[in-house]
């Protein structure tokens, strides 16, 4: 026995250092805008192929169908764009302003001038805007399909998908935006276009939920972190990064929620809880009224959708402070401003039965709202609010846990 326990000793510290084995053995990941604990319930539960609730089953199913569904899909990287960025590097990301139009007063229609919320489709000449949207959603349904279900082929596909895109030097997008939303005949790009990488929150959280899988390796969680490292830095030291900081409405909201949640991913402790705590009067309290309307984002020909779009910023931003034990979920300035009490003012119009009098150019999608409502349903207990929650889970899929970021 004495001769073999040193060799058994190795072995099993061999193990314990292998990438993600933490996770794999506890079972919970290292996300930051979803429920860790939740996902790690539900696999147990699907693994475990018992007792399954109703939620473990629908979970499994949808992770399963979507997942399929991106198994084979083809996302052309950031340098395939027909046109060279002002840089002259192609690894730079470049995007046109959705909002914006030729003037019909100038012959050349330059310089172009904006209508709120009407897209013009001649944003689809540069694709690096639709093909980043596309990779977000599709690593993402794949991440959570493998962490379910255990299937080692999405896995595969989605490190495939994220080493393209940020680690391979070939093909990765460089860590900046300085060439988002620009605006034909006045600017190259705009701090505006910061938003339009609002959703490489879910892929922080796509990591997170690949690294107990054989695909995945040291060199590309290195990769990752050396890129959101480098992209995190950009955002806090960039003229443009440095006026994004400055929005007052959902900009500044959504860029809060990615510097905070890009510096938990590396480790940058101090910067998440600088940007969650000052978050509660430089955004909160400056954003929404004591009755819980968003002036700023109802002032939009999209108001609803601006509304909801904010609060979701809001709800990942709380699910962030729970990182760093700062509960922005009850927050309250002395006037009853709140994140809370936002949910209940957008909640009389899907709910209450009440009609929304702001302008919007598209009929309201309640589920924008409700699936914020669920989420917040582990948080608010009192009856009012867990009467919102009920009303919010109505309809096709409401036994689903909110998992899906899509």
């Amino acid at each position: 026995m004495k001769t073999n326990i040193i060799p058994f000793l190795i072995t099993v510290l061999c193990v314990l250092t292998l990438p993600g084995f933490a996770q794999q053995s506890s079972g919970t990941p290292r996300v930051f805008i979803r429920d860790a604990n939740e996902l790690r319930q539900l696999r147990s539960q699907i693994q475990t192929g018992k007792d399954m609730s109703d939620a473990a089953k629908c979970a499994t199913s949808r992770a399963k169908k979507d997942a399929d569904k991106v198994l084979n899909i083809e996302i052309q990287p950031v340098t395939a764009k027909p046109l060279t960025p002002p840089s002259g590097d192609k690894h730079d990301y470049m995007s046109l302003a959705p909002y914006f139009w030729p003037d019909p007063k100038k012959k050349d229609g330059l310089p172009y001038i904006r209508r709120d919320g009407e897209r013009n489709p001649e944003i689809k000449t540069l694709p690096d805007h639709d093909a980043l949207a596309d990779l977000i959603k599709a690593v993402d349904k794949l991440a959570v399909g493998y962490y379910l279900t255990g299937d080692e082929r999405y896995a595969a596909k989605a490190t495939s998908l994220l080493s393209t895109w940020f680690v391979t030097p070939a093909t990765r997008m460089n860590p900046n935006m300085e060439f988002a939303q620009a605006v034909r005949g006045e600017s190259t790009g705009r701090n505006f276009g910061i938003i339009e990488t609002m959703g490489l929150v879910n892929v922080v959280d796509s990591v997170g939920l690949l690294t107990s899988s054989k695909a995945w390796s040291k060199p590309m969680q290195d990769g990752m972190e050396k890129w959101f490292t480098s992209y995190l830095d950009w955002l806090q030291n960039s003229k443009l990064g440095k006026l994004e900081s400055g929005s007052k409405n959902n900009h500044g909201t959504h860029y809060d929620e990615q510097v905070a949640d890009y510096a938990l991913f590396v480790g940058k402790i101090d910067i998440a809880k600088q940007v969650i705590e000052a978050a509660k009067e430089k955004r909160l309290a400056f954003q929404i009224e004591p009755d819980g309307s968003q002036p700023l984002e109802l002032a939009r020909t999209q108001s609803w959708d601006y509304s909801t779009m904010n609060l979701n910023g809001y709800v990942h931003l709380a699910r962030l402070g729970e990182a760093v034990n700062i509960d922005l979920w009850n927050f309250q300035t002395k006037d009853g401003r709140s994140i809370k009490k936002a949910m209940g003012y957008l909640a009389q119009f899907t709910s209450g039965g009440k009609k929304w009098d702001h302008e919007t150019l598209s009929p309201l999608d309640p589920e924008k709202l409700n699936r914020n409502v669920r989420i917040a349903g582990t948080k608010y207990t009192d009856k009012p609010f867990q009467e919102l929650v009920q009303a919010a889970s109505k309809g096709d899929g409401s036994s689903c846990p909110v998992l899906f970021s899509y």
